[in-house]
């Protein structure tokens, strides 16, 4: 499974990828998760199973939504993107895929 974080710049869903990294291995599951800037959205959203947009963001996702209406994109909820719960937010998201 390939999910997709974006936020302004890359940067700061860096700490988060590893977190969620960190739960994904805990539960014995191999995905992969990377962060890009939301400008490259285009370039990385095809491979991905999963796309979720960082808070600050959030403006971006209809825009988004309209690009891969076949994925899954999300807002990460803000409170666990401050307090980087990488394991809420996996949680979020594989239920989301599971719908």
């Amino acid at each position: 499974m390939n999910i997709l974080l974006v936020c302004s710049a890359g940067m700061s869903t860096s700490l988060l990828v590893t977190r969620m990294l960190e739960a994904a291995k805990k539960q014995g599951l191999e995905l992969k998760i990377e962060a890009h800037p939301v400008a490259e959205v285009e370039a990385y959203g095809q491979d991905a199973d999963a796309i979720l947009l960082g808070p600050q963001v959030r403006f971006q996702f209809k825009n988004i939504q309209s690009l891969y209406p076949d994925k899954v994109v999300e807002v990460i909820d803000m409170r666990d993107y401050g307090m980087m719960n990488g394991e809420k937010v996996l949680k979020h998201v594989l239920a989301a895929l599971e719908k």
